[in-house]
């Protein structure tokens, strides 16, 4: 498996990039500790992946991820909405178990290995 964007996703990830003028860098995929469920997904560009992340490409766009991370997020699909309610970037993950009604926060009933949850945060 992988981590996947919807072309929606990618045009987003792509426009980003481009407003940034850094479109051959990619976009940083992980978790950290916190929210509703106890798991956040974070997004992040980056111009290289770290010596021992995994790197995918979708549609053209490179998705680096640290190996912790992907424990939790392997098979991810990543969607965008340009909704002006509850628009933004969507996450259909095959092992979250429960997620927090934010979309953002999920829970894969798995023990968190150190490194992973660095920082406890609440949803809003």
């Amino acid at each position: 498996m992988a981590i996947h964007l919807t072309e929606a996703a990618q045009n987003e990830v792509k426009r980003i990039l481009v407003s940034q003028n850094r479109p051959e860098w990619g976009l940083r995929v992980g978790v950290k500790g916190g929210g509703c469920s106890g798991l956040s997904y974070v997004l992040d560009i980056e111009e290289n992946p770290k010596a021992d992340d995994l790197v995918f490409d979708s549609g053209g766009i490179k998705i680096f991820c640290d190996p912790k991370s992907y424990l939790f997020i392997n098979g991810l699909v990543i969607d965008y909405s340009s909704s002006l309610l509850n628009g933004g970037f969507k996450f259909d993950n095959p092992n979250a178990q429960r997620t927090c009604g934010c979309g953002t926060s999920f829970t894969t009933g798995q023990p968190v290995e150190r490194g992973v949850a660095v920082k406890t945060e609440h949803c809003g």
